[in-house]
């Protein structure tokens, strides 16, 4: 089974101004910001866990100057955390994920920048341990036992790994050459992955957008946007077709770089893109387990234990679509919209009447050109919430739900000179487990019947089936084989109903 063996999150703030380097032009207003944080170490000691890491962030912006009107920078905040998690010790597998709560630039001149984030720090400590049960009796002495069914879900993997793509991007014939790369974003959508015998299956799509320089004596900024389909598998020892995937990723980006074509012209980029996998996946199995024992010559003492048991219900899927119209700042004209990105982030999950609700906001930014000469570039920032109930037949609350989100579209339509109108469509998934305590059996042991307990109970008995008793009650109370009550009795089964007269019939 999967074990939590404890879990911690943190909540940090990251600030820093940074100077635009000699080799960049002046500053005359922010466009964009991306971020993304790269976790360097994980250091893992008695009760607490230290992390050590870098937020990268990338700003494009306006430059001075008549030609170069965009260039772009990145700038770097390190930082260095501990977590506290009670219980946790030195040797165990802890896994760090992270999510940017909030990014905030600003221009504080022309060559110094303001950066402000909040970064969201978890931890997670959960592994795969054995749980051991007794499911079976054997013996010289005459013993009743009996077993119970247990539909489970048994993880049978968890591991980490990186699925790495490299992809190459040649810009159509009517566009020019590349004289230098501005500014880029490659994100993954809509992965999808499945487990095949040995490995992986993953699949999806890249969204690519590029800002480059174009080579001539008017250096023309120019963009180019793209989807690319992937597809390709992760050798994975141990997988078997049919098991049930819980797997997550973070995307993180490689340098883009441009090369020349076969025609030795600027005109290709390529670019590595790395899927982090936090890889479990789930076996459906059903096991029969000892349930209880009695003796009939000998007295037996059961020992037990609580154990957690987790089994697979199914699996829901929904999707909603999200819409609203923003405005550009007071003077802005938009001309054409040249690129769109958003970001989905969820608030609370919580269970409701008719199934799982989710609240979020999705962060969106809208590059436009400007219909004004003088301005070139502009961008709307702007969130828009949601709330949605994603249906789950037989959800409870002995259920646990792990949540994933995906933004699978986002368009962007001008409907005045300086207004737009966002549409997305959000994506929701999560496989649902039922979750719940059995009592194990650990141990056997027997001993010698009490003699003044048997010599109170009768030879010969007319017992009369109370509510919600059982024949194996009856057997137990009075030390008597099931079978041999069925065949006093000349029952055809066990099954027995509130009212009914048994015989019993004791071997003095």
């Amino acid at each position: 089974m999967d074990c939590l063996k404890c879990k911690a999150s943190i909540q940090i703030t990251l600030e820093d101004d940074i100077n635009i380097s000699d080799s960049r032009p002046d500053a005359l207003k922010l466009i964009m910001d991306r971020g993304n944080v790269v976790i360097e170490e994980v250091r893992v000691t008695d009760d607490h866990v230290g992390v050590k890491g870098i937020l990268k962030a990338g700003i494009l912006y306006l430059a001075e100057g008549p030609k170069a009107k965009a260039a772009a920078m990145e700038g770097e905040i390190p930082f260095e955390e501990q977590i506290y998690m009670e219980g946790i010790r030195s040797g165990d597998n802890v896994s760090v994920s992270w999510e940017i709560e909030d990014l905030s630039t600003g221009l504080i001149n022309s060559r110094k920048f303001s950066i402000q984030s909040v970064l969201l720090l978890k931890a997670v400590c959960e592994e795969i341990c054995d749980e051991e049960t007794a499911v079976d009796i054997s013996g010289q002495e005459p013993v009743e036992f009996r077993k119970k069914s247990l539909n489970i879900a048994s993880m049978v993997m968890k591991k980490k790994d990186i699925f790495r793509m490299k992809e190459e991007v040649e810009i159509p014939g009517s566009f020019p050459n590349i004289f230098s790369m501005i500014w880029w974003e490659v994100e993954p959508s809509e992965v999808e992955f499945k487990v095949l015998d040995d490995k992986i299956s993953v699949q999806g799509e890249i969204r690519a957008f590029f800002l480059y320089l174009g080579e001539g004596e008017e250096e023309e900024i120019c963009h180019y946007e793209t989807v690319l389909p992937f597809a390709g598998s992760l050798a994975c020892d141990g997988a078997r077709e049919g098991m049930i995937p819980e797997i997550r990723y973070q995307a993180e980006a490689r340098e883009v770089t441009v090369r020349p074509d076969f025609d030795g012209e600027e005109r290709v980029i390529t670019f590595e893109l790395c899927l982090n996998l936090d890889i479990c996946a789930y076996e459906e199995e059903n096991i029969d387990i000892l349930s209880d024992v009695y003796g009939v010559v000998q007295e037996t003492n059961v020992q037990e234990k609580e154990a957690l048991f987790r089994s697979y219900l199914g699996r829901s899927n929904g999707k909603m679509k999200l819409s609203g119209h923003f405005k550009a700042a007071e003077g802005e004209q938009i001309g054409k919209v040249l690129h769109t990105c958003g970001k989905l982030q969820t608030t609370d999950v919580s269970l409701g009447e008719t199934g799982i609700e989710i609240s979020g906001t999705v962060s969106v930014q809208v590059l436009y050109e400007s219909s004004k000469e003088e301005k070139w570039f502009g961008m709307i920032k702007e969130e828009l919430p949601f709330q949605y109930v994603l249906d789950a037949e037989g959800v409870g609350r002995d259920c646990v739900y792990p949540l994933q989100t995906d933004l699978e579209q986002i368009t962007v339509s001008i409907i005045d000179t300086d207004e737009i109108d966002v549409k997305c469509v959000l994506f929701f998934h999560t496989n649902i487990y039922r979750q719940w305590k059995e009592k194990i059996v650990e141990q056997i042991t027997t001993c010698e019947l009490d003699s003044e307990k048997i010599d109170s109970l009768p030879g010969i008995a007319i017992y009369v089936v109370r509510e919600g008793e059982s024949l194996w009650d009856i057997g137990k109370r009075y030390y008597v084989p099931i079978s041999a009550i069925r065949q006093t009795n000349e029952l055809a089964s066990d099954e027995v109903k509130t009212g009914d007269r048994i015989l019993i019939m004791r071997n003095l």
